[in-house]
């Protein structure tokens, strides 16, 4: 079978990503026009469609989806191997961290991880919503924590284990007995980067859950702990994101942490991840992982 023309696959694999023809127009500079008529061209070669409209957004079909992600890693692999014949030197990562774990894991130590890493600049690029890398090819890595299955192209290396629970001030926690079903008369902090960590704790703990009195959502996992720190209400959060404010006793875990044997994850383009600048920056990772 003949291949399809290479820049319908190129218009073809950013429609997928932006579920937009006007937003891939605009990342590849051209028109709305040419994009429809690369679509088309893909559409004929395949004798099929390969979109379904949902609202206003277009969305791959099953099959289309697979061919998207293979596309996406095969260019990928193929802008690495020009970058190396050209000989561009990957001196910069860009790196997609959770905004939580950037802020209170990550930036106290960004100092050590510079002076161990020389030359390499890491760009800490907070992310509100943590995404797969696939779907931001405009980051060289990303930090994923709890599960995740890398998909095709993507290399995960595990540089530390975690653990997470309920915490709240130690003004609220005087409130509280040992029975976790106290945490009811509390408001109940969530975030909707990370809408699951509830759930996930009271199934891995063994813990029935809990009816709050009330119910506060926060856009992202940073803001959610900034509220429990002011002492409006109980979160879920990783230890790893609030060490600091353990040991200043800040923040107080009534009921204890339970381990997230997943923990976090360093993800890169599988040919990347065995050039220096990521070697480097994963040996990093695990001395300080391993550490914390």
């Amino acid at each position: 079978m003949r291949l399809p023309p290479l820049n319908a696959v190129r218009a073809f694999e950013a429609v997928c990503r932006h579920g937009s023809i006007l937003k891939a127009a605009e990342e590849l500079n051209v028109v709305r026009g040419a994009v429809r008529q690369q679509i088309d061209t893909l559409e004929n070669h395949f004798g099929r469609k390969l979109f379904a409209r949902d609202g206003r957004r277009l969305v791959p079909t099953s099959q289309a989806s697979a061919f998207a992600e293979a596309s996406g890693a095969a260019f990928d692999i193929l802008q690495r191997a020009a970058m190396e014949l050209e000989g561009v030197g990957p001196d910069r990562i860009r790196l997609g961290v959770p905004s939580a774990f950037a802020v209170w894991w990550l930036m106290p130590r960004v100092a050590d991880m510079q002076e161990s890493l020389g030359d390499l600049v890491v760009d800490i690029v907070p992310m509100t919503v943590v995404e797969p890398l696939q779907t931001h090819p405009q980051l060289d890595a990303v930090i994923m924590g709890g599960e995740y299955r890398p998909g095709l192209g993507v290399t995960a290396m595990r540089f530390m284990e975690d653990e997470f629970g309920p915490v709240a001030t130690p003004a609220l926690v005087a409130m509280l007995s040992k029975d976790p079903a106290a945490m009811g008369g509390l408001t109940m902090l969530v975030s909707r980067s990370a809408p699951k960590l509830w759930a996930e704790w009271f199934a891995e703990s063994g813990t029935l859950p809990v009816t709050f009195s009330r119910r506060q959502e926060f856009e992202d996992l940073l803001l959610a702990l900034g509220a429990a720190r002011s002492g409006l209400g109980v979160a879920i959060a990783p230890r790893a994101s609030i060490e600091d404010d353990l040991e200043r006793g800040q923040l107080v875990a009534p009921y204890g942490f339970i381990s997230r044997p997943l923990g976090y994850s360093l993800c890169c383009r599988t040919p990347d991840a065995k050039r220096p600048a990521f070697t480097a920056l994963s040996s990093w990772l695990l001395r300080r992982g391993g550490r914390a």
